[in-house]
C-alpha cells in the first residue's frame, strides 16, 4: 500500500513514516501543502492520503479540495490539532473521508489508514484457486460443487490468504487486515482457523503452507 504523509512536524512525519512502514506500506512524507497538491496531480501517487491541517502555504483544507476539484477519489485522512466541530465539519465537506485530533494512538492510526484502504478498493465477485472458489458477493465458499461452512472469522482469513495467493502473508498481516478497529484477534488463534481451515479444505487442491518464522502462504496443490 502507498501512503501520502503530508505532515511539517519533522518529528510527528518522521515517526508516521516508521510506524507505517513497520506496517509493510510504502510511504512518501513532504512538508508542505504546495508539494502535496503537486504531487497528487499525478496519477498512482498514493492509496491513501495522510493530510496535515496546519501546513505552510496551501492548507489542508485547500489541499483536499483541490483534489476533489480534479475528479481524484484517493482516500484523505485529516490529522490535526483542532477538536472544534466546525474544523471536522469543513474538512469533511471539503472532501475528507476521516478525521483523526492529535495525539492519536498509532494502533487507532494504523487500523484507519487500512479500513479506508479497503473500504476505496475494488473486490472481484469470485476468487479461485484449484478446486476452492469463494464467491464475495454471497459470502460462499465452494470445493467444486460442495458448500464449505465457514465461520465469519474462517472466511475472512480465507478470503485474505487468496487475495494474496502465492504470496507469504504473516499472522500480524492477517490480523490488521481482517479486524475492525477495537475488536481483537490473538497469534495464537490466526493458528487456530488456519488449522480448521486445512481440516475443511483438505479435498481442494490447494495447500496453507506454513513459512517458518514469517507466516503462511496458500498455493495451488495438495
Amino acid at each position: 500500500m502507498q501512503v501520502l504523509v503530508v505532515e511539517d512536524d519533522v518529528l510527528l512525519a518522521d515517526g508516521l513514516s516508521r510506524t507505517l512502514g513497520g506496517h509493510g506500506m510504502q510511504v512518501t512524507v513532504v512538508g508542505h501543502g504546495a508539494q502535496a497538491d503537486l504531487l497528487l496531480r499525478r496519477a498512482g501517487v498514493a492509496d491513501v492520503v495522510l493530510l496535515d491541517i496546519g501546513l505552510p502555504g496551501i492548507d489542508g483544507f485547500e489541499v483536499v479540495r483541490r483534489l476533489r476539484a480534479r475528479g481524484c477519489a484517493v482516500p484523505v485522512l485529516l490529522l490535526t490539532a483542532r477538536d472544534a466541530i466546525e474544523d471536522r465539519v469543513r474538512g469533511l465537506e471539503q472532501g475528507a473521508d476521516d478525521y483523526l485530533v492529535k495525539p492519536f494512538a498509532t494502533a487507532e492510526l494504523v487500523a484507519r489508514v487500512k479500513a479506508l484502504a479497503r473500504r476505496h478498493t475494488p473486490q472481484p465477485a469470485a476468487l479461485a484457486l484449484g478446486d476452492l472458489s469463494l464467491d464475495t458477493a454471497t459470502r460462499r465458499a465452494r470445493v467444486g460443487d460442495r458448500l464449505v461452512e465457514l465461520s465469519v472469522r474462517e472466511w475472512a482469513v480465507l478470503e485474505y490468504l487468496l487475495q494474496h495467493a502465492a504470496r507469504v502473508v504473516s499472522k500480524q498481516q492477517i490480523i490488521d487486515a481482517i479486524l475492525p478497529w477495537g475488536d481483537d484477534l490473538s497469534l495464537n488463534a490466526v493458528e487456530v482457523y488456519v488449522s480448521r481451515l486445512r481440516l475443511k479444505l483438505a479435498d481442494a487442491g490447494v495447500t496453507i503452507r506454513t513459512i517458518r518464522g514469517f507466516g503462511y502462504m496458500l498455493e495451488a496443490g495438495a
